[in-house]
Order: C-alpha cells, then sequence, then structure tokens
C-alpha cells in the first residue's frame, strides 16, 4: 500500500517539477521578447549613426540604457520564480513521501477547481475540460493518502 501511494505521490511529483519548469521557461521567454538587451542595442544605435559613445551626449544615452527597469517585468520575473519555487518544494516533498507537501499538493490544486468551473461556465472547451479533470484527480490522489 505505501509503494502504490509513493508511486502516485511521485506522478503528482513530476508533473509539479514540470510546471514549474515550464513557468520558469515562459517568464524567461516573456524576458526575452518583452526586454532584450537595452545596453546592447543603445550601443548599436551609438555605433550606427557614428557617435563617440564617451562624448556627453551619447554616454548619457548608454548609461540610461543600462539601468533601464521596468517595475511590472520585475514583478513577473519575481512571481514567477516564487510559483517556481513553491512547485519544486511542492515536487520534492511528494517525491519524499512528506505530509506537508501532499497538504500542500492538496490546497493548491483545489484553489484552482472553482477558478476553472466558472471558465468552464463561460465556455466549455477541451482544454478547460483537460485542467480541471487534472486537478481534480491530483485531489483525489492527494486526498486519497491523508492521515487517519
Amino acid at each position: 500500500m505505501i509503494n502504490i501511494k509513493l508511486t502516485e505521490y511521485r506522478v503528482v511529483a513530476v508533473f509539479e517539477a514540470l510546471k514549474g519548469i515550464m513557468v520558469l521557461m515562459v517568464a524567461s521567454a516573456l524576458i526575452e521578447l518583452l526586454y532584450p538587451d537595452a545596453q546592447h542595442a543603445a550601443e548599436e544605435l551609438v555605433r550606427h549613426f557614428h557617435l563617440n559613445p564617451a562624448s556627453h551626449y551619447p554616454r548619457i544615452f548608454l548609461e540610461a540604457a543600462s539601468h533601464i527597469s521596468n517595475i511590472r517585468l520585475l514583478a513577473i520575473s519575481l512571481g514567477a520564480v516564487a510559483y517556481a519555487a513553491v512547485r519544486f518544494a511542492e515536487a520534492y516533498g511528494l517525491w519524499r513521501g512528506r505530509n506537508w507537501a501532499r497538504i500542500l499538493g492538496l490546497i493548491g490544486a483545489a484553489l484552482y477547481i472553482p477558478l476553472e468551473l466558472f471558465e468552464l461556465a463561460k465556455r466549455i472547451s477541451g482544454a478547460g475540460l483537460t485542467v480541471l479533470l487534472v486537478n481534480l484527480l491530483i485531489v483525489a490522489v492527494l486526498w486519497r493518502g491523508r492521515v487517519k
């Protein structure tokens, strides 16, 4: 019985780790698209116009480009890292059969179910149904392993 439970937990652990990896990959791609190397682009622009990068105005331009910050992009990046960290911690705990990870996974999966039902009420889609069914399956697997 313990081996079956651990195997089911490990399947969920792999799924959670894959979610964490996917979020990091998507966030990285988004950052690459929205925030390409501003410093490099500024240097290329200065070279293109044959400006002296050491002179006053090109230097101000290059300095400004090197310090561009976008608070939303930073927030998205930190959110993605935090989400991935939680998914990785949960995956580790489930792989090792830890009760805290089972509870974390149970709460995490169950929290999405009302949102998924709300979205499906607006418009039924195959992807929405699949996500709902996967989360229901995760809740069932983790609930079944609860301490009695």
